[in-house]
């Protein structure tokens, strides 16, 4: 045989393949068989190279030669290990004997579960017929422990090398696969607590402790290389030589060093490398709870304190190890409180952490190439059987399986999934553990990651993948599409499985589905988080029945967004929410085609949906605007001057005043949903939803002056008398507008020239109020509240002064704080020519030459400190107030306030009515420290946002983190919180992580509020 034909065959090295066979007595002519074995296996070069080091490694190479060229079975098994397994080729090389492993009957038999353990028994020197092993295993010649170890390590691979000879040549299923390395990982773990009990002999004497199997061991479900979860119960024994139990506490004691000792030996690492781990994180209260409790205290954790993802764990436990009586005992009391899951008062809120604990495993740059974690991966299947075993279980015992493909087989031969659908899971389930299994059996590490192709072996790595699987003519090609299409099958299904049968219940349409009862389908809808499911069957009833083409694409579109609904805070407001948009626009052939062709915008509807009251009420007023949903260029703010251009036409369009500011509202309301939709996706920062709301409401405000001011021109037949101008104060004059945030603003007016300024002022007057009443007046568009009270003589002066009443007032009376708050004025509407002149009489007050003197720095802190006793609303924390609060909106603004009234003066850049662009400026020009600079504008920002999303979640406005323990949940979960890994209620642990995050930011802020402001 040439080297061409080699490659041909699948050698990347031919030549250099055709030189290693020849060295190693391999006669490329002759031996044609063993040839085309070693080119049969997943890496043709991988096997051969392995062939050599063996024969080099064995005492009698011409054996194995002789016996792979007579013995077809052996040589497939081998050549097959020796191409996809580089561990378990070093083992043979380590042990060149081993390979006789792999020959005979046995090594094409399945052993049984007592085989294993009596055979990793014997080889410990422990008595596999004790009642409970108990006995002392034999002591190995050396007398040293530490080489029994090593010898159970041995016999370990001995029986994965077996079992992968098995696998790799098609004489097992994965699901025998697996269910054998479960029970060789059980076998495996009683000879470590024999060899436990001969290290700690009297402690043994003292307990009966049983070890339970959880996760894939238990389910029987195992991989090649995985943790090994696991529980331990113990009891105490009778004390030898008395008639009494062993105390409590020291048979405790006892039981958690031979649990030690035991997990200690397959986790250890010596020639044979480690087996796997043995993780106990899954017993009552996690790694803080103790390792080892009597049967009475797991009864009472789990009746008292334990969540319902601990019983989903529990879903999968059985004895393994140890005292077997012991560990039935544990499962016949545990498992009537796992069947009752479902009637727990916080069953919704942890399946949702499930859910979510899903998702924020996966690392963004892994998410495609993820089998286990990624969308349409192994936990999606698992997850939908789970569930589905949960919902139904409690009254049908016939699904109670710990092994997700028995528990698949059950859930369809009784009627709760289709047949169809079944199979398909299961194959999809197959195939990725099939997958996941090779990919550990390479080197015989835990991974769960398929090769990545843009690494510089990946294509080769992926290719060795295709070929184990079977994919002769392009395994790259192959392997990729397959694992496509069995991770799109995946999702479909799992929506399917758990959504679609809602949708038979209530849509009263022949279906060869199993129907549910009325009584599943709500058990099903609550375990999506519906807190009313009754009202969330009706409204599928409305969304789905009959025959149109409309309740055709609803039915399409509701078992996928039935899981986004679940995903979001308020499953039931989104659904609601919905079924009013889709009633309004159902009939509207753009809207449906959307959502079917669009899946984008119909996972953001149902997020937003619920998730906000203020975008659902804005969006109910038009629905048609959830076409923005569809491109993040649409949410974007737009500018000022397109939205004048709008604000204009609109004027235009209509004969009266109330019509007019009517169409400038409503493109107002567009504006607030457009922003809104934005922060909520995280597409704008909070300065530009501030910005945004700023530049619509001066929009607003701008349209409606012109509207008051003809009208109130035309309505007294005069000439106009004066000009007018608008000009914001506060946060609007900031551009730091909030959803809920009044528009303050003061008004100036200018008599012309030759008119009495009475005569005016009256004009003026009667303009700013039809312009308030415009703003304000019943509609189904939200007002524009106009403040002015923060006017000179606040609530007792006058609407509206002239611009030389103004000059006077300031000349004369100005008070510092009048400085201050004119640092945030800027005209925003009304005669441009008066703008300017107000700026320029202004801003000799607000940039005092020379900056302001000490006596009115001292003014300032007390007003600071004044402001902090007295307006803090009573009964507030002011740890959690974002305006008032310690280091909240307040203290950071002040900080750059003082810094403009101190310095502006000197440096124009500074004469900023932003707060952001101040501090950025004083840090720029050494007035602030870049480090306190970073640290107030993190704190501005965030109180910033947690205010604004006060508003869009409860649809009105609050200064303070919500007391309510689900509202600030839903408030976190919208700022993008998430629950960590699902051990804690998740309304706990999205709501602290946004509390500790605040209490956080504001701490240090505050901290630097103190030292800056008040010179410290």
């Amino acid at each position: 045989m040439t080297a061409g034909a080699l490659a041909r065959r699948g050698f990347s090295d031919s030549t250099r393949a055709l030189r290693l066979m020849t060295g190693a007595g391999l006669d490329a002519g002759a031996d044609t068989d063993v040839i085309s074995d070693l080119a049969a296996a997943p890496d043709p070069d991988q096997a051969l190279l392995g062939l050599i080091r063996i024969l080099e490694a064995s005492p009698d190479p011409d054996e194995l030669l002789a016996v792979l060229r007579e013995d077809p079975d052996l040589r497939a098994r081998l050549c097959r290990v020796l191409g996809a397994s580089t561990a378990l080729t070093d083992h043979l090389v380590r042990h060149p004997g081993d390979w006789r492993e792999l020959r005979g009957a046995d090594a094409a038999r399945t052993p049984d579960p007592e085989e294993l353990r009596h055979g990793l028994l014997h080889t410990v020197g422990a008595d596999p017929n004790a009642r409970s092993p108990h006995a002392d295993p034999a002591v190995s010649d050396d007398g040293s422990l530490h080489a029994l170890k090593h010898v159970l390590r041995v016999a370990y691979r001995r029986r994965v090398l077996r079992l992968a000879g098995r696998d790799l040549t098609g004489l097992c299923t994965v699901d025998q696969v697996a269910a054998e390395l479960a029970d060789l990982a059980a076998a495996t773990l009683d000879a470590a607590l024999a060899v436990a009990r001969a290290e700690f002999p009297e402690d043994a004497e003292r307990c009966r402790l049983a070890v339970i199997g959880m996760g894939k061991c238990g389910g029987r479900e195992l991989n090649y290389v995985s943790d090994v979860d696991v529980v331990f119960v113990a009891e105490p024994t009778e004390e030898p030589g008395a008639d009494r139990p062993v105390d409590d506490q020291a048979a405790m004691r006892s039981a958690t060093r031979l649990a030690t000792a035991m997990m200690r030996i397959p986790s250890e690492t010596d020639a044979e490398g480690t087996l796997w781990e043995v993780d106990p994180a899954l017993r009552p209260e996690g790694k803080n709870g103790p390792l080892v409790r009597p049967l009475s205290g797991h009864v009472a954790y789990y009746e008292r304190w334990a969540k319902t993802w601990e019983f989903q764990a529990l879903l999968k436990a059985r004895p393994i190890a140890g005292d077997l009586e012991l560990g039935r005992a544990y499962e016949a009391a545990i498992s009537p409180m796992v069947w009752g899951a479902t009637e727990r008062p916080n069953f919704v809120e942890d399946v949702q952490a499930m859910r979510r604990r899903v998702v924020a495993h996966i690392p963004v740059e892994h998410t495609e190439r993820e089998l286990k974690l990624g969308p349409g991966g192994l936990r999606d299947i698992e997850f939908s059987v789970q569930l589905l075993q949960l919902v139904h279980g409690r009254t049908d015992e016939r699904l109670r399986s710990g092994n997700t493909l028995d528990a698949l087989a059950a859930l369809s031969e009784h009627g709760y999934v289709g047949r169809g659908d079944a199979v398909g899971l299961a194959e999809a389930y197959r195939f990725l553990r099939r997958v996941e299994h090779l990919l550990q059996l390479e080197r015989l590490r835990r991974t769960h990651l398929m090769p990545d192709p843009a690494s510089p072996d990946g294509p080769a790595h992926l290719r060795w993948l295709g070929r184990a699987l079977g994919y002769a003519g392009d395994p790259v090609k192959e392997l990729t599409e397959a694992r496509r299409r069995v991770s799109l099958e995946v999702r479909r299904l799992h929506e399917k499985l758990f959504y679609r049968p809602l949708l038979n219940a209530v849509a009263k349409l022949p279906s060869e589905e199993a129907r549910l009862t009325p009584e599943q389908a709500r058990v099903r809808m609550e375990a999506l988080g519906f807190a009313d499911p009754a009202g969330a069957l009706r409204h599928l009833e409305s969304l789905t029945s009959g025959v149109s083409r409309r309740a055709a694409i609803q039915r399409t579109l509701l078992p996928v967004m039935l899981g986004w609904f679940s995903d979001a805070p308020d499953p039931d407001a989104g659904l609601l929410g919905f079924r009013q948009v889709s009633d309004a626009l159902g009939t509207t052939p753009w809207y449906l085609r959307l959502l079917r062709d669009d899946v984008r915008v119909a996972e953001r509807m149902a997020w937003l949906l619920g998730t906000s009251r203020y975008v659902t009420e804005l969006l109910l007023r038009a629905p048609e605007a959830v076409a923005m949903l569809a491109d993040d260029a649409h949410l974007v703010r737009r500018s000022p001057k397109v939205l004048a251009a709008e604000a204009e036409a609109a004027l235009r369009r209509y004969d009266t005043a109330e019509e007019s500011v009517a169409a400038v509202r409503a493109l107002r309301r567009r504006e607030l949903l457009r922003t809104a939709v934005a922060d909520l996706l995280e597409v704008s920062s909070v300065q530009e939803v501030g910005a945004a709301l700023t530049d619509i409401a001066a929009v607003t405000i701008e349209a409606a002056l012109r509207l008051a001011f003809n009208r109130v021109v035309a309505a007294s037949g005069d000439e106009p008398l004066t000009r007018v101008c608008v000009v914001a104060m506060g946060r609007f004059g900031g551009g730091e507008l909030t959803y809920a945030s009044d528009a303050d603003v003061m008004y100036v007016h200018d008599p012309l020239p030759g008119v009495e300024t009475g005569a005016a002022t009256k004009q003026a007057l009667e303009v700013v109020r039809e312009l308030a009443r415009l703003l304000e007046m019943p509609a189904a568009e939200p007002p524009l509240k106009v403040d002015t009270d923060l006017r000179p003589e606040g609530r007792s002066g006058p609407v509206v002064r002239t611009l030389d009443s103004y000059a006077a007032y300031y000349g004369r009376w100005s008070q510092v704080w009048e400085s201050q708050a004119l640092l945030r004025a800027r005209p925003i509407a009304g005669d441009p020519q008066l703008r300017r002149a107000f700026t320029e009489l202004i801003d000799p007050i607000r940039y005092p030459l020379g900056g302001i003197d000490s006596a009115s720095v001292l003014e300032i802190r007390k007003l600071k400190a004044r402001m902090e006793s007295e307006r803090l609303p009573r009964g507030a924390d002011p740890t959690l107030h974002t305006k008032l609060g310690r280091g909240g909106l307040s203290d950071v603004e002040w900080v750059a306030q003082l810094v403009q009234l101190r310095h502006a003066h000197e440096h124009p850049d500074l004469r900023t009515t932003g707060t952001l662009e101040a501090l950025e400026v004083a840090v720029a020009h050494g007035m602030l420290a870049a480090d306190d600079g970073v640290v107030l504008e993190q704190a501005w920002r965030l109180a910033s946002r947690v205010r604004g999303m006060v508003m869009l979640v409860r649809g009105r406005p609050g200064d303070s983190l919500p007391t309510d323990l689900r509202v600030r949940s839903a408030l976190a979960e919208a700022m993008g919180c998430s629950s960590g890994e699902g051990e804690d209620d998740v309304w706990e642990g999205a709501s602290e992580q946004l509390t500790e995050a605040y209490l956080r930011t504001t701490r240090r802020a505050r901290a630097v509020m103190e030292r800056v402001f008040y010179d410290g």
